[in-house]
């Protein structure tokens, strides 16, 4: 048996204002993600430094209590893209 959502009733206003908000959202992500693309160099950079820091220092568990992460805790960086998601 095929299941197919609820078929909802929406009038014209509806569907337009849908559209409109649907389209703004697209504008806000695609300035998001250019914004994400142009730090990109800085992001690699802050993340660099914090798996350094949490070798050196380690990372905060508890109050003053710290775990030192071992070299081959750190995971890879993936050879994909940076994705953005909201």
């Amino acid at each position: 048996m095929d299941k197919v959502g609820i078929k909802h009733k929406r009038d014209d206003k509806v569907k337009a204002w849908m559209k409109k908000e649907t389209a703004e959202q697209k504008k806000r992500y695609q300035v998001i993600v250019a914004h994400m693309d142009a730090i990109a160099s800085q992001r690699d950079k802050w993340v660099a430094n914090f798996l350094k820091r949490i070798q050196k220092r380690g990372f905060n568990t508890d109050r003053d209590v710290f775990k030192i992460i071992k070299p081959e805790e750190i995971p890879i960086q993936p050879k994909r893209k940076f994705k953005v998601s909201f």
